[in-house]
């Protein structure tokens, strides 16, 4: 693909903060997507005409209504804006997203250089432009006379320089964009002064049904997920969906559920009951779905708790249809129906050998509350699932003709139902069975599977939305990462599939690493499994760990872990996570003579250790924990293998060769791993800039977004 194969036309607002933070986005887009070129137009606003209108009173699209007329009528593919200033429902025809890596939202107080509040008159004059910061004056400075204030950043300082207001109030993140980060007197807690939903992100308006930003989109959007309450208990909510909980940034959730599942949100998550009881809707549908969209749309976490199985009852086609029409990524976790409840705490079985071999399901209540129709006609059109019938099927099928059933009815047939080797078939009740045939040739046994008949099998779930339209990732690193990496996937869209080839062994030397820490200036840690085999041989040999050095660690994810066991890096790298990245650091940081400890594992060799004797230092080379293999028995089928070390590349090769990478895309963590993937004979890996999951999974979404768009137009 040549650089910049696609070129799009974006708009924003011709003053300087507009242009600037603009430009730094599509700058910084272009980056992540090389083969996408961005052209930024000037385009004024009511807003920017306008300097006398009170922005309390301005319309909601005072700063957006140019720009966005010059979108729907297609002179600009797209348009940025800051989010704040987008109304809370776009016009007509315009789709929307929030790009990610937002400033920080916070208002600030701006003084006149060299000056604080003690130089305040009796009775200071703040410039405000909005109700909440006219708030925030009447309960924090009382005595101050709050007035209104237009124009740009500069028009304001201006004004304020020029001694007509003694401070202003303003976006911080405004002053941080354009360089002028040293005019912020006070920067405002949020629990003082809540900032509007936005502030800090900037938008990007588009036409409805432009597929170039649908994919684009997929690089900020996150796929809202679908959780299984269960029923009565909020033990009976399975692992996943606690996980999705425990990660989500906004929760919209039932009624007919455990409250106590919500103590597993995170603080700061937002939480809002939609539930639904029997002639009460907390919150209509149409308005539920549209938060969905919305919190979606701003790249959120977003969890749908429903009650008992979504995919029961749960009214999950209508919120999944919406998300379609959108092309935003979704997922469903199941959980556990009041029908396996009943059978678990009442003894009703509605299976029972010899007594009944099935039974039929129906809601009560049909659209608009009416009654559903129960007679034996309509309870003959309902859906038909067989368990354990995949070599049945054709006595099945013949049965089924026989009774009147139409030859070209809709039939589905699901193999290993939610597992990695999951498996769907779609035809109809005549040819369905070629198909399954074709599935379990060569296949040791009959795999299990279900047969659904009816026109239901027709539908399905749509996985190509996210930046990695439903990849199946085979995650090859070890347990201690998997559940960031999955994490990683799942919100760029794919699918985890999990598959730890190596697991860390503490050796006896860590327990002596951690006692001879003590005596060292400095204590080197490059990995997270470092830390916690470092751990493990404190608690061993009972040190201290108040006694410990100074500590240079490599990256974010040793430092998560150290702050995990309630230590602090005293050195790390700006860039370059890896072994060889701290080297100018330590230089600068590590005096000629210091003792230093280096920790690592036996795969990492001794070369960082020599490196730094060449710098001056007295370096003890400890291996404190094993790379060990673990056997694994059949490969789950995968689009992409990610690897994170050259421990799991070995293991990988040893257990298939490298014939089912060979159609496949090959990621690696970093130069090391993918040194060895070339040894291997995988030539041309895919390597992510840094040496971390997250900047792994990050360029293949960035890969796989790049190479979508330019292979897509408007309709």
């Amino acid at each position: 693909m040549t650089e910049s194969s696609l070129r799009l036309r974006v708009g924003t607002r011709n003053s300087r903060l507009a242009l600037v933070q603009a430009q730094g986005a599509l700058d910084r887009l272009h980056e992540r997507l090389p083969a996408v070129a961005f052209e930024l137009d000037e385009h004024s606003s009511p807003g920017d005409r306008d300097r006398k209108m009170d922005l309390q009173a301005s319309p909601e699209d005072f700063f957006t209504r140019d720009l966005d007329d010059a979108v729907l009528e297609g002179s600009l593919d797209a348009a940025i804006h800051s989010a704040k200033d987008v109304p809370e429902a776009p016009r007509e025809g315009l789709d929307w997203f929030w790009l990610s890596d937002p400033a920080d939202p916070r208002d600030c107080l701006i003084l006149r250089p060299g000056e604080t509040r003690a130089d305040w008159p009796d009775k200071p004059r703040i410039g405000v432009s909005s109700d909440r910061r006219v708030s925030w004056c009447e309960s924090s400075v009382p005595q101050a006379e709050h007035l209104p204030i237009r124009g740009n950043i500069e028009d304001r300082l201006e004004q304020l320089d020029a001694g007509a207001f003694d401070a202003i109030l303003m976006a911080g993140c405004a002053l941080v964009r354009l360089g002028l980060a040293d005019r912020i007197t006070e920067w405002i807690p949020l629990a003082d002064l809540p900032t509007p939903q936005g502030q800090g992100s900037l938008a990007v308006t588009f036409r409805v049904g432009d597929d170039r930003f649908a994919r684009l989109r997929g690089l900020s959007a996150k796929p809202v997920t679908f959780v299984g309450a269960g029923v009565g208990d909020a033990s009976l909510c399975t692992v996943a969906g606690i996980d999705a909980l425990q990660h989500c940034d906004v929760c919209l959730h039932d009624t007919l559920m455990d409250p106590a599942l919500l103590a597993n949100l995170p603080a700061g998550a937002t939480c809002i009951d939609v539930g639904k009881r029997a002639g009460a809707h907390t919150v209509a549908q149409r308005d539920t779905t549209q938060m969905i969209l919305d919190y979606a749309r701003r790249g959120k976490r977003v969890v749908r708790l429903k009650g008992g199985d979504p995919c029961i009852f749960g009214r999950l086609a209508e919120e999944v249809e919406a998300l379609d029409a959108l092309r935003l990524p979704y997922r469903v976790v199941p959980g556990i129906s009041s029908l396996s409840v009943m059978g678990a705490s009442t003894g009703i079985l509605v299976t029972r050998r010899g007594l009944s071999n099935g039974f039929s399901v129906m809601t009560g209540r049909g659209e608009g509350g009416k009654i559903t129709p129960a007679g034996d006609a309509d309870r003959l059109k309902l859906p038909i699932v067989f368990f354990m019938a995949i070599s049945a099927w054709p006595d099945l099928k013949a049965q089924l003709v026989a009774d009147g059933l139409a030859e070209d009815t809709p039939a589905a047939v699901v193999l290993n139902a939610g597992a990695a080797a999951e498996q769907v078939l779609r035809g109809s009740v005549t040819t369905i069975g070629d198909q399954i045939a074709a599935a379990v040739e060569g296949i040791e046994g009959k795999p299990a599977g279900l047969i659904v008949v009816g026109d239901v099998a027709r539908f399905g779930f749509t996985r190509e939305w996210g930046a990695l339209q439903g990849d199946r990732v085979l995650l090859t690193c070890s347990e201690v990462l998997q559940d960031e990496a999955c994490r990683a996937v799942r919100d760029a869209g794919g699918i985890p599939v999990s598959l730890p080839l190596i697991r860390m062994s503490p050796t006896p030397e860590a327990s002596e690493a951690a006692m001879a820490a003590a005596d060292c200036d400095w204590l080197v840690v490059t990995s997270p499994s470092a830390v916690r085999c470092l751990m493990k041989g404190l608690r061993t040999s009972g040190g201290d760990l108040r006694a410990w050095p100074s500590i240079m660690a490599c990256g974010p994810g040793t430092l998560r872990e150290l702050e995990a066991a309630g230590l602090k890096a005293d050195a790390v790298p700006t860039s370059g996570f890896g072994a060889e990245g701290l080297l100018p650091l330590a230089e600068e940081r590590i005096a000629k003579g210091a003792r230093v400890l280096r920790v690592r594992s036996d795969k990492a060799g001794p070369s960082l250790a020599e490196k730094l004797r060449g710098q001056g230092a007295e370096v003890d080379d400890v291996c404190i924990y094993r790379n060990e293999s673990v056997a694994k028995g059949e490969l789950p089928y995968f689009d992409v293998a990610f690897f994170a070390s050259s421990s799991a590349v070995t293991a990988f090769v040893d257990a298939w060769g490298i014939d089912p990478l060979g159609t496949k895309t090959v990621l690696a963590i970093g130069q090391p791993t993918a040194k060895a993937l070339r040894s291997s004979g995988i030539s041309t890996p895919l390597i992510s800039p840094e040496a971390t999951v997250a900047s792994a999974i990050a360029h293949l979404a960035e890969d796989r977004v790049n190479a979508a768009i330019p292979m897509t137009v408007p309709q």
